[in-house]
């Protein structure tokens, strides 16, 4: 893996969350040492973190996403920037904020929104560009789900069996006993944290063992994904609260490739890509032994994105086909889920807000997010840089801004 110079580009507007961390960025010198490498973490610290989500195959082991053969499908284009831009909101705080002005406060690398499928409006900032894949991180989680979920109402996979059923290697771990469809909705009891801003997480241990982390001189621990994976235990019950951990991911993204015969990479190019006429191939990190991280290592450009977010909105339906079961997104929109969540619930890797419009949504660290809203027929595909590693973080600018967007494009 190479050493990379980081150029950062001002985008930030004086408005940043804490301005003695980032006032470099309007005028300050920048940080002496500007190497970006994996070795050494950096990668993950701001402002490099903007360089670097746009970028991961060239600090990391990745594995392609083919478009397939044919030609992109086709957005039409009814561009309304300027209403957008000018659409003044109120965010949870009180404050009053424009559209444009809070994509800066919410470290936005792009966005992209689609109206009755049309592009109605698409920005780039900083290193992102039209055809550059970004890290989703866990928005891979909802891609992965509706793909387990397909698998399920094709009677490929059966969510009532235990894991255990599919994966022996489990029996004695943390899963012997839970279900596909308690892991599909992080139902599970596990002895396993995913705090990111402690150094002692489980999490980072996961990523070490994955190689989404830099292992220190002398490392002993789980070499792949899955020796990791037989280390978890379980703690609490099965079926009762609601715990979003990466790692069940993992496992049921390992149960669909056990039962397929096909990586999550291979599944992702021949259920939705090449079906999607994705403009772009993306690609998927993996560990030492090959496999693809399905709980956060999916990158792709930020129109594919929509793409996937538009296709959700229709139903399943693209270009006249049914690619996902419909009852599948109908089961996320409207089930009577029993995972539940602040404002709202989750079902098979998919926050559901049960808001005025209906909003989807997946979410990743450092402010990923594809926003389904079907009620006003709009779909919100945001890559982004925030210098914190959490998915809710810019709650309180971002959720007023759907919320506002979609109703001015209803009416």
């Amino acid at each position: 893996m190479g050493v990379l110079e980081f150029h950062g580009q001002q985008y930030l507007d004086g408005h940043a969350s804490d301005p003695r961390e980032f006032g470099w960025m309007r005028g300050a010198p920048p940080p002496v040492d500007k190497r970006i490498t994996f070795e050494s973490d950096c990668f993950r610290s701001f402002p490099r973190i903007r360089w670097s989500l746009s970028h991961m195959r060239e600090l990391t082991a990745t594995v392609n996403v083919w478009r397939g053969p044919g030609a992109p499908s086709h957005f039409e284009r009814h561009l309304r920037t300027s209403d957008i831009e000018a659409l003044v909101f109120t965010d949870s705080n009180g404050c009053r904020r424009r559209f444009d002005e809070a994509l800066f406060d919410t470290y936005a690398d792009g966005i992209v929104v689609l109206h009755r499928g049309r592009i109605v409006y698409e920005r780039y900032f900083g290193e992102l560009e039209p055809h550059l894949p970004h890290a989703c991180h866990s928005v891979t989680k909802s891609y992965a789900g509706t793909l387990a979920a397909a698998f399920v109402h094709e009677g490929v996979l059966d969510d009532s069996k235990s894991i255990s059923h599919y994966l022996p290697e489990l029996r004695s771990t943390a899963w012997e006993d839970a279900t596909l469809r308690q892991v599909m909705d992080m139902q599970t009891g596990l002895a396993h944290t995913e705090t990111y801003a402690d150094e002692k997480s489980d999490i980072w241990a996961y990523s070490r063992a994955c190689g989404f982390r830099p292992r220190l001189a002398g490392y002993d621990g789980p070499q792949t994904m899955c020796d990791y994976l037989q280390t978890v235990c379980k703690e609490g019950r099965h079926g009762e609260t609601f715990d979003y951990l990466t790692v069940n991911t993992e496992v049921m993204t390992w149960v669909m490739s056990r039962v397929t015969g096909h990586s999550f990479a291979q599944l992702l190019q021949e259920r939705l890509w090449a079906p999607l006429g994705c403009e772009d191939d993306a690609y998927v990190l993996v560990d030492s032994a090959g496999m693809p991280m399905a709980g956060a290592g999916l990158c792709t450009s930020l129109r594919d994105l929509a793409r996937f977010g538009e296709l959700m909105r229709c139903e399943g339906v693209w270009n006249g086909k049914q690619l996902i079961p419909a009852s599948v997104v109908q089961d996320v929109q409207n089930g009577d889920h029993p995972a539940k969540v602040s404002n709202g619930s989750y079902r098979s890797q998919w926050w559901v807000t049960h808001n005025e419009l209906g909003a989807i949504e997946a979410r990743g660290i450092h402010g990923q997010r594809l926003y389904i809203a079907p009620k006003t027929e709009m779909v919100v595909a945001r890559f982004a840089s925030h210098p914190l590693a959490s998915a809710e973080v810019g709650d309180i600018i971002t959720m007023p801004q759907m919320l506002a967007l979609g109703r001015m494009l209803r009416g």
